[in-house]
């Protein structure tokens, strides 16, 4: 699986390494990404997800089902 954050959709930003004589080359910034498991209460079951930092806080802050919902809503996440 790609590394993508299940609930925020981020992925890993392209950019530049830059050398003090100021030549550049190709690098990656990842994400701090986690798989966690969360309880959800309307399925009495946990769901795992690969999310980010800010995902986790996002799925504190409105709860698991509505970041779930929101999620596949825009395409991100696709559980069975």
């Amino acid at each position: 699986m790609s590394k993508v954050c299940q609930i925020t959709g981020r992925k890993r930003m392209v950019g530049n390494n830059v050398a003090h004589s100021k030549l550049r080359t190709k690098r990656h910034f990842d994400l701090n990404l986690k798989t966690k498991r969360f309880w959800s209460e309307s399925e009495q079951r946990f769901i795992t997800l690969k999310v980010t930092c800010k995902g986790m806080r996002i799925i504190e802050k409105v709860g698991l089902d509505a970041a779930i919902k929101d999620a596949q809503k825009k395409g991100y996440v696709n559980l069975v």
